[in-house]
């Protein structure tokens, strides 16, 4: 046996899972020369929701990141998570684009391609794949591990074995939900190791509680490759923590070499992170949930549903929705729940117990989903509610990509007229985030601001710039006083924008998010069912309809601007 090799995912997964990929590119900097220093295989560190977290709430460039990163690790392979064909977004793009993106990426710094595709449609695959491999990265094809009642572990390898055929250097299991019992783990890497000549990685998430006991399994297996994270962003939804595991290695065949002693002062610098983001860090995604097994949210997934039902004002159904999404994948024909299929399920879901009645509203993801336009799914969707969301429109059966024409110069010669794209990069941020990148690519984005860290019981937090110790003086008498926080101060509820909602006609919203389309002018005429605007909400793009037939007298949003629940968007008559 081999020594086990890490992959580190502190700087990309682990604050995905617990921290809403919220943490800044110059809080990774100043730790990256320390860590290039331990001999990882690797180091996650871009990719993923990474992307559009830095545009969209962080006012950052991830390209910028991506150099920033590569200049500083001079020994570590910089390991990226692509999605397929949806790359970093929610959809699937045309070939020209995944094809620049990929090239793009190697030549800013990453070293590592770990593609997968969320329904393990290998169609979805094999562009990005090839791409990588013409740029001489080192390619890691992707099984999107999962149980439901169509799914074996035969499946998976027959998946490895078409990935070795498109000549990928290793394969992982990638385990989003922690879902893998030791037993399987076992089996499957034994299959792996048996059948193909590709080296294997076992990438899982704590939510469940069975990896690091599946981790060891798989070693015994002759797993290559183990991802972790250091352990103050470790457990929970994220991977198990690299310290415990190379303890738990040494002395074994299956020792990693690697030195604790540089990991403990990498630890410390984590743990001042993690009280830094604590706003962020809700105690759900750090805890172990054995109901996982039922809901199969990814990690990923976990931490962003939490974080999107608190901007819906909605973390009191979060329960309801945990049993709502079983029900929405099996509609769906089972796939695997993983970006972006976990967020087309799981704001589906959201929907459907929002708005009390499931299916009322529908994003414009799961119909493109329902007509086949993110590839096959693993079992048939459910006819009724398939004829419920798109009709009688025909569902392709062909690669999704043939059916999409190149965009990459049309994006870039629109984004260079309008004066914000400066460079090819900018040109497929652009691509990628139609909606949102021209405000950051402007300069016009601020960002997002840290929440603070609740108090925990017993314990006092106190504002860095507000002094809480004062003299007061009552009639000629000084009096030392010192002011300590008590509870949460209730400022109420934000008013709603436009209070028109008891108004005969009005369109009031049902989310939170932001216009990106409105479709009618004040004096046109509408039928129930017409699409009236878009609305961007949790990632997903929302048409809102018309509930009846009527004219359209007053409309109070526009493209870009953000609405809360409750705001009227226009009356129609």
């Amino acid at each position: 046996m081999a020594k086990v090799r890490f992959t580190e995912t502190a700087l990309r997964d682990a604050h995905q899972s617990l921290l809403a990929t919220r943490m800044r590119t110059r809080d990774m900097i100043p730790i990256a020369e320390e860590m290039d220093k331990v001999g990882y295989f690797s180091v996650e560190a871009w990719g993923g929701a990474t992307f559009d977290t830095c545009i969209r709430y962080l006012n950052e460039d991830p390209w910028e990141r991506l150099r920033q990163l590569k200049a500083e690790f001079n020994h570590t392979p910089i390991q990226m998570l692509l999605r397929g064909q949806n790359l970093v977004g929610y959809k699937h793009y045309p070939d020209d684009i995944v094809t620049k993106f990929v090239e793009k990426s190697y030549e800013n710094g990453v070293d590592v391609f770990r593609i997968f595709d969320a329904l393990n449609d290998i169609r979805n695959m094999e562009k990005a794949i090839k791409v990588a491999k013409d740029q001489g990265a080192h390619v890691q094809g992707t099984i999107s591990y999962t149980i439901s009642p169509v799914h074996s572990l035969d499946n998976f390898v027959e998946l490895a074995k078409d990935l070795e055929a498109l000549d990928c250097d290793s394969v992982a299991i990638k385990d989003m939900a922690g879902l893998i019992t030791p037993s399987d783990a076992y089996e499957l890497v034994t299959k792996l190791k048996e059948e193909t000549g590709l080296l294997v990685d076992l990438h899982c998430h704590c939510t469940s509680g069975m990896t690091p006991i599946s981790y060891y399994a798989a070693c015994q297996a002759g797993v290559d490759i183990l991802d972790t994270a250091i352990s103050p962003l470790a457990w929970g939804t994220s991977q198990p923590p690299t310290e415990s595991m190379v303890a738990a290695l040494q002395g074994t065949e299956f020792d990693t070499g690697l030195d604790l002693k540089l990991l403990t002062a990498i630890k410390k610098y984590f743990e001042d992170i993690k009280v830094k983001y604590g706003g962020i860090l809700d105690p759900i995604s750090e805890s172990v949930d054995t109901d996982v097994l039922l809901y199969q949210i990814p990690g990923g997934m976990l931490s962003n549903l939490i974080s999107q039902l608190k901007e819906q004002n909605a973390i009191d159904r979060y329960t309801d929705v945990l049993d709502e999404m079983p029900r929405v994948r099996k509609d769906m024909g089972y796939p695997p729940l993983v970006t972006p299929t976990s967020q087309i399920v799981g704001i589906q879901s959201v929907m459907n117990v929002l708005g009390g009645e499931r299916y009322k509203t529908v994003s414009n993801e799961v119909k493109e989903y329902m007509k086949g336009m993110y590839g096959k799914p693993p079992a048939p969707v459910d006819p009724e509610i398939s004829k419920q969301i798109i009709g009688d429109d025909e569902v392709i059966t062909c690669r999704p990509a043939d059916l999409l024409e190149p965009e990459f110069d049309k994006f870039k010669k629109e984004g260079e007229e309008a004066g914000f794209v400066k460079s090819d990069e900018d040109a497929l941020t652009y691509a990628l985030y139609p909606p949102i990148a021209p405000k950051f690519l402007k300069g016009e984005a601020v960002e997002e601001e840290l929440s603070p860290r609740m108090p925990t019981d017993g314990e006092v937090i106190i504002a860095p710039d507000i002094p809480n110790e004062y003299s007061v003086e009552v009639d000629g008498d000084i009096f030392e006083v010192k002011i300590l926080p008590t509870g949460v101060i209730d400022i109420g509820e934000a008013e709603p924008k436009n209070d028109c909602k008891n108004k005969e006609g009005a369109v009031v919203s049902s989310m939170q998010g932001m216009i990106i389309k409105v479709n009618v002018e004040v004096g046109d005429k509408v039928n129930a069912g017409d699409t009236i605007c878009v609305i961007e909400a949790m990632k997903m793009e929302n048409d809102i309809q018309a509930e009846n037939d009527g004219t359209v007298e007053e409309i109070f949003i526009g493209p870009g601007d953000a609405i809360s629940i409750d705001d009227c968007l226009m009356v129609i008559k």
